[in-house]
């Protein structure tokens, strides 16, 4: 399954390389609300919570009001993934609160599926060399990415792995990582990172994951 990614800084649509340099930027919110009115789900990414850098929650209110929405970004409390799911998000993705002190949080995950429930749980595994990033991907961690997964498996509905080191740059996403990584986890997969073909998105759902695009569709490379 395609997966259309709204990435949202200064109430604008963005798009990042490698969660940093700004590629892309649109003024216009409701035409890509329009444009994605036909997918099952689409990702809703606060970078500025994300960045710790402010927010964009009425704007986020706005979109899940209309479309169906997984939506993360600054989510690293119960309150607040609970605050995300009353503004109308299906799903809340958590990552950096995950991890603590420099090693994986797993009282944490385990209070998060006790109070919200794994099912509307996205654990995000955000990945550059093999070893899990956090806070906007500007620290990294000793963490391997499977290690991760592996230890949180009990706590969440899914996971999304993202291959920082493709992000952004339509160069595709390394295929043999994310299928080690389907194989590591009976819990729903979902992958983004350099994504820049419908065929590449048609190979991972082959594999039962899918997949975040956002670049390759904000390029016209995917239609949408």
């Amino acid at each position: 399954m395609l997966i259309p990614s709204i990435d949202l800084m200064g109430g604008k649509v963005v798009q990042l390389v490698q969660g940093s340099r700004k590629e892309l930027e649109f003024d216009n919110v409701h035409q890509w609300i329009e444009r994605f009115a036909r997918y099952p789900v689409v990702q809703v990414i606060d970078l500025d919570a994300a960045m710790g850098k402010g927010e964009n929650s009425m704007l986020i209110r706005e979109i899940a009001r209309q479309l169906p929405c997984q939506v993360g970004g600054g989510i690293r409390s119960i309150g607040s993934a609970r605050a995300m799911l009353a503004l109308g998000a299906k799903r809340v993705i958590i990552g950096s609160s995950l991890i603590s002190n420099g090693e994986i949080d797993i009282s944490f995950a385990r209070e998060l599926s006790i109070q919200v429930a794994p099912e509307k749980l996205i654990f995000a595994v955000d990945s550059r060399g093999g070893h899990v990033s956090i806070k906007g991907w500007r620290q990294s961690t000793p963490i391997k990415t499977a290690e991760m997964i592996q230890a949180l498996e009990p706590y969440c509905g899914a996971f999304l792995y993202t291959n920082i080191e493709t992000e952004g740059l339509l160069q595709g996403i390394p295929f043999d990582l994310v299928r080690d990584l389907r194989n590591r986890t009976s819990r729903g997969l979902i992958a983004a990172g350099g994504i820049r073909s419908q065929e590449e998105v048609d190979a991972l759902d082959a594999i039962g994951v899918d997949a975040v695009v956002g670049m390759a569709i904000y390029k016209n490379l995917i239609p949408a």
